[in-house]
């Protein structure tokens, strides 16, 4: 099993999967110094801060952040796609996983050394990722200096890893590679769909232009969007406990903005063990289906 793991870290290094990821890490996190610069030096938050120094630096932190994670969350989530969407179709199609299954390992050891090494692999860059935004935003701003707000923020987004690998290796046991990789993406965009339509019900635009049943409806649709994928609203729930928006109450007059702009309605914690849950039942149930699948 762990040499399966170790097969697809390489296999992924092999194909540039990773080092591409990086290369283009490494121009966004450049492009976001630039824009963290310009941020930290723009005098426009005043009309938040009330001439705050201490407000004006929080709010400064909670746009950086709002930004870096806007990026990071969609690489992580396609990367977790699209290092996995073949793991199994299509290395049957090609003939690669008859030759390794006539070896001395079983189907569900083959299953789960695949399914570690795309999980342990995306997870450390994750944590790349993280600190990165988490130090460029410290040197221009104010960050979260609470050890456990951020082991909370990265289990959150290890989460999102463990979600969105198990649901894509079912689902490569199942379809083609392409139908797989499509299917999976589209279930992404229908879970940050959702999310906007939960932004914009909370920032009350519907109840503005008196339209609260179109809201109401929309609020719906939203939340089923977000069961069915809830990858989006994971992401809203580590942002919202990385600014720490409940321990500010009514403190800091832009806490509203943010809560409704950036974030929406917050998913509870059962939420969170729903997604756990999802996961769960996703990963056994590819096990099962690969152990019966022919190859």
């Amino acid at each position: 099993m762990m040499l399966i793991m170790q097969m697809t870290w390489k296999e992924m290094i092999r194909k540039r999967v990773m080092v591409l990821a990086m290369i283009l890490t490494i121009l966004f996190l450049i492009a976001y110094w630039f824009i963290a610069d310009a941020v930290a030096g723009s005098e426009s938050f005043g009309m938040f801060s009330d001439d705050n120094s201490i407000i004006t630096n929080y709010t400064t932190g909670v746009l950086m952040m709002m930004i870096g994670f806007f990026f990071a969350g969609f690489v992580i989530a396609l990367l977790s796609i699209f290092s996995s969407f073949s793991s199994i179709a299509g290395e049957a199609e090609q003939g690669v996983m008859q030759a390794l299954l006539t070896r001395p390992i079983s189907r569900t050891q083959f299953y789960i050394g695949r399914w570690l090494g795309f999980v342990t692999l995306l997870c450390c860059y994750t944590l790349i990722l993280y600190t990165a935004i988490m130090v460029i935003t410290d040197i221009h701003a104010a960050i979260p200096k609470d050890f456990m707000v951020h082991v909370k923020a990265l289990l959150l987004l290890a989460l999102i890893i463990v979600l969105l690998v198990s649901l894509t290796m079912l689902g490569s046991t199942k379809f083609s590679s392409l139908g797989n990789g499509v299917f999976i993406t589209m279930l992404f965009g229908a879970g940050w769909l959702g999310g906007m339509l939960e932004k914009v019900q909370k920032i009350g635009i519907f109840e503005a232009f008196g339209a609260e049943e179109i809201g109401n409806t929309l609020s719906n649709i939203s939340g089923l969007m977000s069961i069915i994928m809830p990858v989006d609203a994971l992401q809203r729930k580590m942002m919202h406990g990385l600014i720490g928006l409940d321990e500010l109450g009514s403190i800091v007059n832009v806490s509203h903005m943010i809560s409704g702009f950036f974030i929406g309605d917050v998913p509870s914690g059962t939420f969170v063990i729903y997604a756990m849950l999802y996961a769960a039942i996703a990963f056994v149930w590819g096990v099962l289906r690969f152990r019966k699948k022919d190859l």
